[in-house]
């Protein structure tokens, strides 16, 4: 009977589901009708292929997989993407990713980065310096993100090679090319988006890199350019976030006029249940959805029925997937928005147009 498929677990049949593989009808006929199949061990065979061919065509990039998550990943991240063994294996041996130790891998590139910065002897900052200190990132720069002072000149070739931000570091806030946890936060609240900027501040708090006390107190001190944001990142950064996408969901939630505090504890009569973010004054409950969380269908009953008791006990419960916030985040930021003018009894306008496509 030929050589047997690698045994399917139920996460590689669920992303092969969830990601639309097409397989041609004919492929599906002896299945439907038995009498073509001439045997027992026959329609056996056809299905294993025919899940081999579903798994096959759900496989995800590796290195796409990583940057996903931020540039840094877990195994157990990397299955619930739908990335294959095989080609997690393949990804380390050919150099694209790197395990930092077992079950843990991260992009081949961040080394390279630090060597940029040493090379154009800058200071490797944001971004680049966030994930040097293994902290998660919204998104991962395609380019080594670098800091030098404020008179250098840089060779277009050189400027090429990294993105470069031109800002004089005392000496405390570098330390062998590389800014502190603390500095990198600041740098990354200055110049970057609400939404990368957030991820970053919740990342070192929920490590443990940087104290919120003294986060508030250093973006109090900042002057110039990029203070009010930094204030603004200091003031909303959590350690209760539980990653970059609920963080960058809350970001949007703020942008959107809403109230939102991470990991509420929602209690009524009854009901006891821990959601991503909520708006208690207007009883709202923002979900970060993702397979990670309910990737059986235990978890799935579970979270469903609790959405059900909010809903019961007057909650509105607003769900978004990974797509939505990081690739579409336009479409939350309507959402969000309508929800609370809809609230307050303003007419809601249709979603943005143009939205780009998801596969």
């Amino acid at each position: 009977m030929g050589r047997r498929p690698a045994p399917v677990g139920p996460a590689a049949v669920r992303c092969a589901v969830t990601r639309r593989a097409v397989v041609s009808p004919g492929a599906l006929e002896p299945l439907r009708n038995p009498q073509r199949a001439p045997s027992r061990r026959a329609r056996c065979g056809q299905l294993l292929r025919l899940v081999d061919r579903l798994v096959q065509a759900a496989a995800v990039d590796p290195v796409e997989a990583v940057r996903r998550c931020g540039g840094r990943a877990s195994s157990a991240q990397l299955r619930e993407l739908c990335v294959r063994p095989r080609d997690l294996s393949a990804a380390v041996r050919t150099g694209h990713l790197a395990r930092t130790r077992p079950g843990r891998y991260r992009l081949a590139t961040l080394d390279t980065q630090l060597d940029v910065a040493i090379g154009l002897t800058a200071t490797l900052s944001h971004r680049s310096a966030a994930l040097h200190h293994a902290l998660e990132v919204a998104t991962a720069p395609e380019l080594p993100e670098i800091t030098v002072r404020r008179n250098r000149r840089l060779s277009r070739d050189q400027q090429r090679r990294a993105s470069t931000t031109w800002r004089d570091l005392p000496a405390s806030a570098v330390a062998a090319s590389v800014t502190p946890p603390a500095q990198t936060v600041l740098d990354c609240a200055r110049d970057l988006p609400f939404q990368e900027s957030l991820a970053v501040a919740d990342s070192a708090l929920r490590h443990g890199l940087v104290d919120l006390d003294q986060l508030r107190g250093r973006a109090a001190r900042v002057r110039g350019h990029g203070a009010a944001r930094a204030r603004r990142v200091a003031a909303a950064a959590s350690p209760l976030a539980a990653n970059p996408f609920e963080s960058s969901l809350r970001a949007i939630a703020l942008d959107s006029g809403l109230d939102v505090q991470p990991q509420i504890q929602v209690t009524d009569h009854g009901l006891f249940a821990l959601v991503d973010l909520a708006d208690q004054g207007r009883r709202l409950v923002i979900e970060a959805d993702s397979y990670e969380h309910h990737g059986n269908r235990r978890g799935f009953r579970k979270d469903v029925r609790r959405y059900t008791e909010l809903a019961v006990f007057g909650w509105t419960v607003l769900r978004f997937t990974w797509e939505d916030v990081m690739l579409q985040p336009d479409y939350v930021r309507w959402a969000l928005t309508s929800w609370r003018l809809a609230q307050d009894g303003v007419r809601v306008l249709a979603p943005p147009a143009h939205l780009p496509r998801l596969a």
